[in-house]
């Protein structure tokens, strides 16, 4: 038999290595279903959580710099450590999250996405199209300051302006005794930068957008994200998108989520940071599971593009692995992190073979769960 002829891949493609049983899967999935194929340059960042302990986690901050170098990362899962984590491995500290690290240094927006397959049971019947959570990416709770208040006292918001002008002081709340306080933020900018992916995917897509807020609540907070997307909305999109038969809709994240059970999918719900972490989660496992679920995240500009699975590290069958024990883990989201880098390189190189072999390698797969359930 002759030698495989390769698919030249242009550009190079950033990768990110991770931890426990998706690094093994990881390695599994590039030695048997990329490199035999394609001839790609691959920049690797080991990002797995020893490594990021030695380079004082400096490692992600070079693989996010990476990406805006050169267009296009694929990232497997890692661990977030928390105080168990820290003793298990002998951390230097209790390291940040490293997809938070990455989505504020890339911005853009998370978009995540359910890979439908028909004979795969569904938690929620009435499901029979995709149904796309886009996730501001930037600040919110993950870059928040939060405090212990140790006793009486009043706790108090200061703006001081840099260009000198007048302190504005708010006062928070009088404590008795002690209790916790929280001050988080978000930039017009930012802001404007996830309106703008998420009505560009909407489009591209020809899908509805919702966006959804707690506006009656945060009055001024959540309200500056309504102000916006629908300033955008009637300044820039709205035109093309009446061309194309769809439209945009803010709501209230309850009666989002309410509609959204009842509805039978097929459009986009663009949420803050914490809104659609949580409902993303809740979207994946409608459909089946964590491991039949996308994760992409793109900047408006499009000169950032980072691919990843939804789920975790599968700790419980990495501790089989390590007695010796036969394990049986979901690797599909894992190789839709691998397609969706490539179909986004492919486009930008307009490389259309390249494109090609990722969407055969994802019609592969689906046919074969198919054929086996």
């Amino acid at each position: 038999m002759g030698e495989i002829q390769k698919i030249k891949v242009k550009n190079p493609i950033v990768e990110m290595d991770g931890d426990e049983m998706t690094r093994i899967i990881w390695q599994f999935i590039k030695d048997k279903l990329i490199t035999p194929y394609l001839d790609v340059d691959l920049k690797y960042y080991d990002l797995g959580i020893e490594y990021r302990d030695q380079t004082d986690d400096k490692v992600t901050t070079d693989a996010a710099n990476a990406i805006l170098k050169y267009g296009v990362g694929v990232k497997c899962a890692t661990i977030t450590p928390d105080e168990a984590r820290v003793k298990e491995f002998n951390l230097k500290k209790m390291w940040l999250s490293p997809n938070g690290t990455l989505r504020n240094i890339l911005g853009g927006t998370v978009f995540r996405e359910p890979i439908v397959i028909d004979n795969i049971p569904r938690i929620v019947p009435s499901w029979e199209k995709p149904i796309i959570i886009g996730r501001h990416a930037f600040g919110d709770q993950y870059k928040a300051t939060d405090i212990v208040v140790p006793g009486a006292g009043e706790l108090k918001l200061v703006f001081r302006p840099k260009d000198g002008g007048e302190i504005q002081e708010y006062p928070v709340y009088n404590f008795e005794g002690p209790g916790v306080g929280l001050s988080m933020y978000n930039t017009d900018a930012s802001i404007q930068d996830f309106a703008e992916s998420s009505f560009q995917l909407a489009i591209e897509r020809k899908l509805n957008l919702f966006s959804s807020t707690k506006n009656t609540i945060l009055k001024k907070y959540d309200g500056r994200f309504k102000d916006i997307f629908e300033g955008l909305y009637a300044s820039k999109y709205k035109t093309k998108m009446d061309e194309l038969g769809i439209w945009y809709e803010h709501r209230l994240i309850d009666d989002m989520v309410a509609q959204m059970l009842k509805s039978k999918g097929g459009y986009i719900i663009a949420m803050k940071n914490y809104d659609g972490d949580v409902q993303s989660d809740i979207v994946a496992q409608g459909f089946g599971s964590l491991g039949l679920m996308t994760s992409v995240l793109v900047t408006p500009d499009g000169k950032a593009f980072e691919s990843e699975a939804a789920h975790g590290t599968v700790t419980r069958h990495y501790r089989q692995h390590q007695q010796g024990k036969e394990t049986s883990t979901n690797s599909i989201a894992s190789i839709y992190a691998w397609t969706r880098g490539l179909i986004q390189r492919g486009k930008l190189d307009e490389t259309p073979e390249v494109v090609k072999f990722a969407e055969d390698l994802e019609k592969a797969i689906i046919d074969t769960v198919v054929k086996i359930t």
